[in-house]
């Protein structure tokens, strides 16, 4: 147990920041797996609202600093080149 006030008011914090980001995340990996889904079984269209979608979450997460940024980037990157993937194999 925390001894002195500062100690406390910091376990209180961690709990928050840490609750935030468990939140985040589990929103993050959500998205990913129904974009994947739509990517997969839906049109190409929605797949491409879905993934602007997803960059603006992945900018708020890598901002709050639950992920780090290169993450982030490398992520939307994966996630874009799966959707040319898939709009090159249909038009070919």
């Amino acid at each position: 147990m925390p001894q002195s006030s500062s100690a406390t008011k910091r376990v209180r914090q961690n709990a928050k920041r840490r609750a935030r980001n468990r939140w985040g995340k589990s929103r993050l990996r959500s998205a990913i797996k129904d974009y994947r889904h739509t990517l997969v079984h839906g049109p190409v269209a929605e797949a491409q609202t879905q993934l602007n979608g997803l960059y603006k979450l992945l900018d708020q997460i890598a901002a709050k600093g639950t992920i780090h940024r290169n993450t982030a980037s490398r992520t939307k990157s994966r996630l874009a080149a799966r959707l040319n993937q898939r709009e090159t194999t249909q038009t070919a």
